[in-house]
């Protein structure tokens, strides 16, 4: 059994769709597909039907995804184990993202491995938080930085830090020059939000209906670099943010934040680990630095830099 072939069935029917895989790959849907149609041919059999919104597996697909998803597991972890053995921490380590942790957190693990553990590669896919839950339940990557609304208490899952919650708008507005803002002072403004479904904007508009009025979106993005370039670009339109996605933009004047506040909207990072089976040596080396990291920013994902000049 070809082990390259098994991660590409798995991961196409993790995503449900051929596209998906060859965009996170970088290669083209055609090489995905040859790949998927040689790996049918070897099992003797179709593993997905084809539909309009992407593939589904076949009763045959979906024996053999139950079966190879831990034959895979078990196989990478045998040869990590072995390797470890003999000295030397290597192996492919799959992180899952949220976007606000690309950079510095991601840049700063890279450059540690290199330095001390090069025999590690890092592959990274950057979600919002279903997603992210998704791919970890999968077996799609072996940990997960993510956002929780409670700080969590089980062992599958570790405290980086705390993110407080900003309305961002562009540089001069009489609004975000105050240190914290009454979240009831977002009524009537014009917002850019997250498109739905959302857990963010779920929680966003639970708020506001607990006060009382209805939040205002004025264009809908999912890229955190979309909501940032047309509030940075258009006077008193605003965005609702954590202090790690903008941090960049206010520290080169380009945008403006004020704290929320009353109620102050509080997620916690966490570090998410598989809820079953067992860590290779080389997620343990890679979880480990990603804890070491935060706290050496004063637990901040961002760098010490992260607190808003005090805010």
């Amino acid at each position: 059994m070809n082990v390259n072939s098994v991660r590409v069935f798995l991961e196409v029917a993790e995503a449900g769709s051929l596209n998906k895989v060859a965009a996170r790959r970088q290669t083209a849907q055609s090489h995905i597909s040859r790949q998927v149609a040689d790996f049918e041919n070897d099992c003797g059999g179709l593993l997905f039907r084809r539909t309009g919104r992407g593939v589904v597996l076949t009763e045959l697909g979906e024996r053999a995804f139950a079966r190879l998803r831990p034959w895979l597991q078990e196989t990478e972890r045998l040869g990590e184990e072995l390797r470890a053995e003999s000295g030397q921490v290597l192996g492919e380590v799959r992180v899952g993202i949220i976007p606000s942790a690309a950079h510095p957190l991601m840049t700063s693990l890279f450059e540690h491995l290199r330095s001390h553990h090069p025999g590690i590669r890092l592959s990274i896919a950057e979600g919002q938080g279903t997603e992210l839950d998704a791919m970890l339940d999968g077996g799609a990557v072996d940990m997960a930085i993510l956002f929780r609304f409670r700080r969590p208490s089980g062992g599958d899952e570790r405290h980086l830090c705390v993110a407080h919650t900003y309305l961002v708008s562009a540089p001069g507005d009489e609004l975000t020059l105050k240190p914290t803002l009454d979240f009831s002072r977002l009524e009537g403004l014009q917002l850019v939000l997250p498109r739905r479904p959302s857990h963010w904007r779920n929680a966003l508009e639970e708020t506001a209906r607990s006060l009382a009025f209805k939040l205002e979106a004025a264009a809908e993005a999912d890229s955190l670099t979309v909501q940032k370039e047309l509030v940075a670009r258009t006077p008193q339109l605003y965005s609702i943010l954590g202090p790690f996605s903008v941090m960049a933009e206010l520290q080169a004047g380009r945008l403006q934040a004020s704290r929320l506040v009353r109620p102050d909207l509080t997620r916690h990072v966490t570090l998410a680990l598989p809820k079953h089976g067992k860590q290779s040596p080389a997620s343990r080396v890679v979880a480990e630095a990603i804890e070491r990291l935060v706290e050496s920013w004063g637990h901040q994902l961002a760098g010490p830099a992260a607190d808003l000049a005090g805010r």
